[in-house]
């Protein structure tokens, strides 16, 4: 997702008025080709106008910030590290144990 810079944002500015206009399927083939819309009525921002591509990755960005966050917070506290032996050991497992269970890390 590109960042904004002054110049795209009065650019991507939008009268809510176009709306009322019937010019709602221009607004989002817009907003498909070039990207964020702000809508403003009375000269105040009412709303952001983007793809549902752009918000997922958006929000997927988002997302991995706060895990990346999360983790670097772990990172500092010290903590003792358990070796991988030492939890098998403790739960009783041995490698072919686990050669059946499937595991999904995100």
């Amino acid at each position: 997702m590109k960042a904004m810079n002054a110049l795209n944002v009065l650019d991507s500015i939008i009268p809510i008025s176009l709306f009322n206009k019937g010019q709602a399927n221009k607004i989002f083939a817009d907003v498909k080709k070039f990207g964020t819309r702000i809508v403003v009525k009375n000269n105040t921002p009412e709303c952001i106008l983007m793809s549902p591509q752009s918000y997922q990755q958006m929000m997927e960005e988002y997302e991995n910030a706060i895990l990346a966050a999360e983790a670097e917070k772990r990172l500092a506290k010290n903590s003792e590290y358990i070796s991988h032996d030492a939890v098998m050991k403790e739960f009783g497992l041995e490698e072919s144990d686990l050669d059946d269970v499937e595991v999904n890390l995100e």
